[in-house]
């Protein structure tokens, strides 16, 4: 897919292929494309040139379908801060399901899911960054998406928050075999929960493999090593 502001080419014959039940990992330099094709893929933008299809739906001609089966979280999503957790869940789960019980049960499974124990009824303005990520996460898969779309789930958080999220991620996927799509500038992150890997430079993609092959071609005995070799830092 090709994306242009303006003269600006944000995705330059951008291509890869996710398989279903895997979670697809996007690393790359600030600006290099992430969050563009995580926002298309999530239907809020519009690729300039191409075809970009979710589980078979168009996102361009068939966005309705594609919103039907994902979920996305962007890197700075926000909860209404004068509602508490569980009224934030409580609202959202009644927006992808019309049963009443559908909605309560899960409710339910975001806020064991969240972790937050009695804070789930305090208001959200009260909450650490972690402890809304932990929200968010919950939020996202609460909704039993085909396709999780994670912008940067766990930036800026401590190790304690980081690592429960990441966990979560990891768990969900093997019980539920959900696909997700995430970026991330964390390498220790993307090897632990990551099947394939994207390395993505000025809107192309650069390098593609599991963490394991990817490490072995380019001699590296980490992801970070990849990184740096690949895009020449």
């Amino acid at each position: 897919m090709v994306k242009l502001f303006g003269s600006v080419r944000a995705l330059d014959e951008l291509s890869f292929q996710v398989e279903e039940g895997e979670v697809y990992g996007l690393i790359g330099p600030n600006g290099a494309g992430k969050t563009t094709t995580l926002r298309i893929l999530a239907t809020l933008l519009l690729p300039t040139k191409g075809v970009v299809k979710v589980f078979g739906f168009d996102v361009v001609s068939q966005a309705s379908e594609v919103r039907q089966i994902i979920a996305y979280l962007a890197e700075e999503a926000g909860a209404y801060r004068n509602l508490t957790g569980y009224e934030y869940l409580s609202i959202i789960a009644r927006i992808y399901f019309k049963s009443k019980r559908r909605a309560r049960e899960a409710v339910d499974w975001a806020v064991e899911a969240s972790s937050l124990g009695d804070r789930i009824q305090d208001k959200v303005k009260n909450y650490s960054k972690g402890m809304k990520s932990r929200l968010q996460v919950a939020r996202v898969f609460m909704a039993r998406p085909r396709l999780a779309i994670l912008d940067e789930p766990t930036a800026g958080l401590d190790v304690i928050h980081a690592n429960y999220i990441r966990r979560l991620i990891r768990d969900y996927v093997r019980k539920h075999g959900t696909t997700v799509i995430l970026s991330s500038h964390n390498m220790l992150e993307v090897e632990y929960i990551c099947n394939r890997v994207s390395l993505i430079n000025r809107g192309r993609v650069v390098a593609e493999g599991s963490p394991k092959d990817l490490k072995t071609m380019w001699e590296a005995s980490n992801l970070e090593e990849v990184f740096v070799k690949v895009v020449g830092v």
